[in-house]
């Protein structure tokens, strides 16, 4: 991908803007943010545009939600959408929202476009999504936005300048964890476990690894699989991996929350563990308790909880009136270090527990710093942090 600024697009379905405009507008909302917020951009792969919904008016109540879904394969992805739908049925109850309905493509970008267009069809208020592809959806987005619907994603960003994308930087992330692996051992051996081939969230966290492997000359990829972000998948291709590479290897780089099954499969392979990177959960967590000396881990918290969050709450914002400032709303993501595991492990946490994922002991994404996205802010409808479900709540 492009760099921040020679990423910019010279317009918009719903807006015009000159090009220099846009760099100007982007580098001044940019720098006017908290400085947490503000270094979340630093290298980020997505376009950043001013937002297209400045003119927006939002329909009246009751709003009928919809959420495209690309794929619920596993239980991070299972557990974003009932996170959401637990916080749109609290809109439901007070009449504010009148339905909440989704739809899942199973990773078929075609089936996915077909699925949204549909929803303009039914008039949903807003649809919310978790992209299967960067691009394929750029025409339905821009259907969506001619409709006067909001398309609002997490988990990926997309292209067209239509959408308001709630994500991360990946790239910095994907950076971060080679980096990491690199500290430990400079000349490490390292196996690299990607996601779902082709989505954007992969590409860039590769572009971030890639990164840090050209400035960290001494490691030396042992191979390259695709684990799915699911367990199974990545059990297996890592078991080939180590069947067929008999020389050690020190890391695996994951991007995905299937690092217990990885620590599994070197135990089950009789080789020392490597350290891990990827996304915490509770399963790798009940691993670890159990098994200290086989679970080596350095990554962060990209939980499902704190997406579907923040997705919502960018959501209802919207609804109400609120306008975000740019259309890439960039979202800090929780770092988890070795030695504070036992600060995010639960009793419930065992290495059975795959949809159990961890709860971050304080908001993410607080209301105030949300506030610096939006020109006329305000609290989001809805919303209590301290009433989110317990990691262990059934």
């Amino acid at each position: 991908m492009t760099s921040l600024i020679r990423g910019l697009l010279a317009a918009t379905a719903i807006v015009s803007i000159p090009f220099a405009a846009h760099a100007a507008d982007v580098k001044s909302v940019i720098d006017g943010l908290p400085a947490d917020l503000k270094a979340q951009y630093d290298g980020a792969p997505q376009k950043v545009l001013p937002s297209a919904w400045d003119n927006f008016t939002p329909p009246a109540k009751p709003w009928k939600w919809c959420h495209s879904e690309s794929y619920q394969g596993n239980p991070w992805r299972v557990s974003v959408t009932k996170e959401l739908k637990r916080l749109v049925e609290g809109l439901i109850a007070d009449g504010t929202v009148s339905s909440f309905e989704v739809s899942d493509s199973n990773n078929d970008p075609s089936q996915q476009i077909n699925q949204i267009r549909a929803f303009i069809d039914k008039k949903c208020s807003i649809i919310t999504s978790i992209p299967g592809s960067a691009t394929a959806l750029d025409d339905a987005v821009d259907a969506a936005a001619k409709a006067g619907i909001p398309f609002i994603t997490a988990a990926g960003s997309i292209t067209s300048p239509n959408a308001i994308n709630v994500d991360s930087n990946y790239a910095r992330w994907g950076y971060d964890m080679m980096t990491a692996i690199g500290k430990a051992k400079p000349d490490a051996s390292v196996l690299v476990v990607e996601g779902i081939a082709g989505h954007p969230i992969v590409v860039q966290e590769k572009q971030g690894a890639d990164k840090a492997l050209g400035e960290n000359k001494g490691l030396k990829v042992a191979r390259t699989v695709n684990g799915n972000w699911t367990a199974n998948v990545t059990k297996t291709v890592v078991l080939q991996a180590i069947a067929t590479n008999p020389a050690p290897i020190d890391a695996v780089w994951t991007t995905g929350s299937e690092s217990r099954v990885v620590a599994e499969a070197f135990a089950e392979a009789g080789r020392p563990a490597p350290l891990i990177t990827g996304s915490i959960t509770g399963d790798a967590l009940g691993y670890w308790k159990a098994n200290p000396y086989k679970y080596r881990f350095e990554g962060h918290a990209v939980l499902p909880g704190w997406t579907a969050q923040t997705l919502f709450r960018v959501g209802e914002r919207m609804l109400d009136g609120q306008k975000p400032k740019l259309n890439t709303l960039l979202i800090p993501i929780p770092p988890v270090h070795a030695a504070e595991l036992d600060k995010w492990y639960k009793d419930c946490m065992t290495p059975d527990a795959v949809s159990v994922f961890p709860v971050p002991p304080t908001d993410p994404m607080p209301e105030d710093v949300l506030d610096a996205y939006f020109a006329n802010p305000a609290p989001t409808k809805g919303w209590d942090y301290s009433k989110v479900p317990d990691a262990c709540a059934k």
